[in-house]
This record gives structure tokens, sequence and C-alpha cells, in this order.
């Protein structure tokens, strides 16, 4: 029999329901049902941006050694840049690519710096345009961008960093800034001295990172974002917590007295003190309030990155954003915004990172790129960099993924403003990652009773003897002329008496739930007793969907041995309606929850295959490569999907993603699969320090 004809006859026999079409209208992306990738089908912002103009490059073509001189200040500034505050690691190295001399360049000489160089001047001497040059790309900031994967990017990038180094914050904003990192420095001081053998895991010596949450909060606001996701290592987490995310301190003061934070009663174990978390709707300045989420972390670091990615992708399936963006829309709409906070050591040292960081632009895991801030001790427990890595920098791991990066010299924190407000820029323009390296210092040792002199005496003998970055930028707004030293005590004493009301509360503090409320209200904790259910779909509704799940397109070409072997096989198995295969059951049950409701997730490596040829829930047109996934086209109009998730050859950052997609959303079906039984042992971490402990 010709396959023709074998595919008539099964056209025959699937007209189980004759009122549903052979090939429901697809509402998603492709005529084949393909969900959830979004950015296969759409123009990403930024792919199309204004060249430079003629004149531009006709003076790029006169002056071409001046731009030479430029371009290289671009790509190779950042190796003499002097971004360390402790000045133990600031670049020494000499830069010859950087003489100007190479380019037989006239010092007095004047120049036309239009399509060259971003100064205010358009020409300048070249004295001029090289001091330029050094304080951007060569001085207490610097930035990495010569390896993104586009020229417009790489325009993009030139153009706006230059700029940025021209802009001055208004005296307000200094103010603020001031308040931020004296408020978190109050903070560690206070807990000090009420709680003194407490392990805080402090932001002292990082505090300029207040000013980097600060206004990516703000700008995501203003960009009328519904939704930030972050995920944060344990230093300075507890400052950002009681401070700009609104937890109340005396939650914290609450665990460093060894209490739980649940209320009595509830079946929960509760975590360490540098491990809680927040959701709090924080009011912006915006049209509505930014929701943001600090999603808990574990004591294995990076381990919680791919989870808060994950939480991203889902808020944006539940807001139909991003990838799951409804056509006809011309690009990726974009509510929902990932911050990663990282430590230098554990960006470098833990895979799981460089996992995440591969799966950032794969279908199915994009969430529109994240944010990313490093907060660089410039050391691990006690381990320096030139042990802790082979890179130059600990950033460089970012280079896998083409992401732009800002270095920055903690002890300007103006930089830091600077650089989030570009990297916020970036990420907003072209939906890629990007990276902000904070250089600083760690106050104290891993934690506050470790005595890191022991193994770093000359860096710390440097730390012990500087000023602290918020007393040290207080004092020179002050010295300026910005405000009066008055109005920065205030909101130290101000904040001083927060706390002192939050600690005083204390001896009548009761816990409230936080836990099952929203989305979650309605789930309820698990009983003492077995529960039953009846789960059972009517049988003709099951052969129904057996039938639509290898009902196959006029026009689609199917590999013949599917036909056979799959297709065929399971219209005879549930036309007899036994020896019902595991792929066919599988099939049935995934099927009723899209109708009843609910979408389904499955992800892991070659799932829509399967591993031994069993699954086929995607199918592949033997001449047009296309996909087909039959369960996506159960019913007209389908409003619930199956999402099949070919992943990337991980597990650790798949399991951690797609648990960050189940706990964002009870009433969607996420399932990870290990490709061969012993696999799961590749995602242990995630298992133990998520999975588990999220049960208890």
């Amino acid at each position: 029999m010709t396959l023709h004809l074998r595919l008539n006859n099964l056209r025959k026999l699937l007209k189980l329901r004759p009122q549903i079409s052979l090939r429901a209208t697809s509402q998603y992306h492709t005529q084949d049902g393909v969900y959830g990738c979004g950015i296969a089908a759409m123009t990403r912002p930024g792919t199309s941006i204004k060249q430079q103009d003629d004149a531009g490059i006709e003076n790029r073509i006169k002056n071409s050694n001046l731009y030479r001189l430029v371009s290289a200040y671009r790509e190779h500034g950042h190796r003499k840049a002097t971004v360390d505050p402790l000045n133990l690691h600031n670049n020494t190295e000499t830069v010859d690519i950087l003489n100007p001399e190479l380019y037989g360049l006239q010092h007095k000489a004047m120049y036309d710096t239009h399509g060259i160089v971003n100064m205010v001047e358009s020409s300048a001497q070249l004295s001029d345009i090289i001091e330029f040059l050094e304080n951007t790309y060569s001085g207490t900031i610097s930035a990495e961008f010569s390896h993104l994967p586009t020229q417009a990017e790489r325009e993009w990038f030139a153009e706006h960093f230059e700029k940025s180094r021209q802009t001055q914050l208004t005296n307000e904003e200094k103010i603020n800034l001031a308040k931020l990192m004296l408020e978190s420095q109050v903070y560690d001081r206070f807990v000090a001295n009420k709680f003194s053998t407490v392990k805080r895991y402090g932001g002292e010596g990082a505090e300029p990172m207040m000013a980097f949450f600060s206004e990516t909060f703000k700008i995501a606001s203003t960009h009328e974002m519904t939704n930030v996701v972050l995920c944060m290592h344990h230093r300075g987490r507890l400052n950002l917590l009681t401070g700009q995310l609104n937890l109340p301190a005396v939650v914290t003061f609450n665990k460093m007295r060894g209490k739980p934070e649940f209320p009595s009663g509830t079946s929960a174990t509760g975590d360490v003190l540098s491990h809680l978390y927040q959701s709090v709707d924080l009011d912006m300045g915006g049209e509505k309030p930014l929701h943001v989420t600090m999603i808990p972390n574990p004591s294995h670091l990076e381990a919680a990155t791919s989870v808060a990615t994950g939480k991203a992708r889902s808020k944006q399936q539940r807001n139909n954003t991003g990838a799951y963006t409804r056509a006809p829309a011309e690009s990726l709409q974009d509510d929902v915004l990932c911050l990663h906070v990282h430590g230098d050591a554990s960006l470098t040292g833990q895979g799981v990172a460089a996992e995440g960081l591969a799966m950032s632009e794969i279908p199915h895991f994009y969430v529109c790129g994240s944010v990313h801030l490093i907060v660089n001790n410039q050391i691990g427990f006690t381990t320096e960099k030139q042990y802790g890595r082979s890179s130059k920098y600990c950033s460089d791991i970012a280079k896998i993924a083409s992401c732009p990066v800002i270095h920055v010299n903690a002890d300007h924190p103006e930089d830091i403003v600077r650089a989030t407000r570009l990297a916020l820029d970036y990420r907003l323009k072209f939906q890629r990652d990007i990276f902000i390296d904070l250089v600083c210092y760690r106050r104290w040792g891993h934690n506050e009773m470790d005595d890191p002199s022991m193994t770093q005496p000359l860096m710390y003998d440097v730390i012990n003897n500087r000023e602290n970055i918020p007393d040290k930028y207080a004092k020179h707004i002050v010295d300026i002329g910005v405000c009066e030293k008055s109005v920065l005590d205030l909101a130290v004493q101000e904040r001083t008496d927060t706390l002192s009301e939050q600690l005083q509360s204390l001896s009548s503090y009761i816990p409230e739930p936080f836990y099952l409320e929203k989305q979650w209200s309605g789930i309820v904790q698990p009983r003492s007793y077995l529960t039953s259910w009846d789960t059972g779909v009517d049988v003709d509704l099951l052969k129904y969907i057996g039938a639509r799940s290898v009902t196959i397109g006029d026009n689609f070409n199917i590999h013949p041995r599917l036909l056979k072997t799959h297709v065929e096989s399971r219209l005879e198995k549930l036309k007899e309606g036994t020896a019902l295969d595991w792929a066919t059951a599988e099939a049935l049950a995934l099927g009723s929850l899209l109708l009843q409701g609910h979408d389904v997730r499955i992800s892991g490596q070659d799932v829509g295959r399967g591993t031994f040829s069993q699954r086929h829930a995607m199918l592949v047109d033997q001449k047009t490569d296309r996909t087909h996934i039959p369960l996506n086209c159960l019913i007209e109009n389908q409003t619930h999907h199956l999402e099949v998730v070919n992943s990337l050859l991980s597990e650790e950052a798949v399991l951690g993603f797609e648990y960050g997609m189940s706990i964002d959303h009870p009433m969607r079906l996420v399932i990870w699969e290990a490709q061969f039984g012993d696999f799961f042992n590749g995602a242990q971490i995630i298992i133990d320090t998520f999975i588990c402990s999220g049960e208890s």
C-alpha cells in the first residue's frame, strides 16, 4: 500500500468526532502547534539599529588611524583600568596597542570626532581625545564588549557607554545614593552590636550594590514591568531584605534568637538566617506596583540561578509575554526581569553557572535576557583569585553567551549607578544578558566570626586601615556642597530608631503565615492521613485524545517507520482498547490535563522523541524539518498547551529551571525527565537543596 493511501485510510479512522476538524487552527507561533518558542518566530528588538551615517563613515575613512586607536581602547582599555578599590590587583601591564605613536597621530592636531568617538566636542586635539578614552575605558570603570555578536550591538554599546561617562547625577540622586549605603551600613553595625555572635554575612565593603537594586527597580517600574525575580547569595542579603524589600527587621532578629520563621503548628522546619526570602509589591513611582520576588537561597552557591530564571519564565507564561507573546505581535512583549547576584568565586567555580548561561538564549529557556551583578570580593573563603580561576576576570564566563561586561570600582558609587542604567538600557534594547562586575572587598572574613588575617594579612591590613565606602562617599558629597551633614545624619538616626523599635517588638513578635497565598490559595499542607482521588476520564474522550495524539495534516510528510510503528500501532491499540503501551498512556494523561485546563511542560534531554524512541510527542516533517506537536491541536482554539522541551545536555541547571517553573504556579504540570535512570544524580544538589528541602 502506498504511503498516500495509508494516510487517507488513517484519516478515515480518525473521524471519532466529526465536528472537530482534522487540523485545528493553532493560535500559537506556528501552524504546527509548537508552544513557547516565540523567540524563533518573532523579531527581537535592537536587531535593526540605525547604522553610522555617511558622514561618519567618510570621517572614519579620512581619519582611519584615529578610528583604529579608538577601537583599540574599546577593546583593550579595560586591561589598564583601575577598578580595584584596595589597589592590590590594579592592572599595571603596558598595553602597547594603546600607544598613539603606533598610529602616526599628531598630539596637537585637531581631529573631527564625528562617527569615531562620542565626545561632546565635534572636534578635539589628540591629547584631549586620549584623555577622554583613558577616563572612559581605563579609569575606575571599564567595559568589555568587542565580543558582542553583531556590529549593531557593538556600535550601540560604545556610543552609550561613552555618553554615560559624561552624565552627572543630580544632587538629589547623590543624596539618595549616600542614604542607601549608609542605611545598609547601619543595619550591619546594629546587628553587630546587638547580636555580636551571629553570622550575618553583611554587606560591608559592597554597599554600592544597594544602588544597583534601587536603580534596577526604578527603571523596571518606569518601563511598566510587572515582576522582578531575584536570586542572591548570602552576602548583603539581609541588608537588602530589611531595606528595599521591606522585610520587617524583627523577622531577622527572631531568627537570630534561634526561633522559627513559621507560625506554631506549621509543618515546616524553616531555614537558616542567610537563606530568608521575600515576595513584595513595591511602589517605585510607576503606574502599577512592581512585584519583587527574592527566591530562597541554599548554601550551595549558584544553585538558585537557574531556579530564578525558571520562575521568571513561568511568570511570562502566565502573562502571555516573553516567548509566550501571542501572535501577531511584531516583537516579544517584555514585563518580567530576572536578576542574578553572584559571588566572584562561586561564579567561576560552580559549573551550574556555566550551564545557566549556556541555556540563556535557547528556545524554551529564554527569558528576554537577565541582568547579572557580581559582588566581587576578590576572594573566596580564604582562596585568592589566582587560585580560584584560570581567567583574568571572574566575569570571563559571561563570554560563553557573548554577554557584555561592565567593571566598576566600588570606591566610586556613582559609577555603579551609571553602569546599572546602561545595563538595563542594553537588556531592554536587545533582550540579552549583561554583567556588572562590582569590584569591592569583604570587610570581615567569610563570616563575622572568622579572622581573615590568618591567610590574607596584606589584604586585611589595607582593609582595616581604610575608610568605609559609605562614610567616604557621604563625606565627599558634604565637602562639595551637595547637602549638609545633618541631612545624612538624620537618615542614619531614623534607620537606627526603626531597627531599635523592631528589636523592642521582638518579645511580642508572632510569625505570620506567608505561604500558600495568591495563586497558591486553596492549596493545603499534607495531612496525616491518605487521600484518594477519582482521576478517571470518560473512555470515549480518552479514545479521542489518543487518536488526536497521532493526527497529522494533509501536507505533513511523516517518517514511514513512524507511520507504521507509532501512528497505525496506536490507533489499532485504541480501537482494541488493550495492551496500551507507556507512551500511549502518557499521551492520554497529558491530553486530558490539557482539555481540563492545565498547561503541561515536559523537559529533559531528547524528550520530544524519547530516549528509547517511544514518545514521539513531536513529529518532524521529513521534507521541511518543521515540527508538529499533535497534542496542541486537540481542539480548535485550544487554550492550554504542551510545551515540549528538548533540553541542553545538563541536569542540574535544567532541573533547577523546571523547579523554578513549578513553584510559581500550582495549576501547571512541570515534568523533568532524567534521560537514563541514574542521570538524576547530576542534579542531586537541586533535589537536596530545593525539592526535598522545599517539602520540609
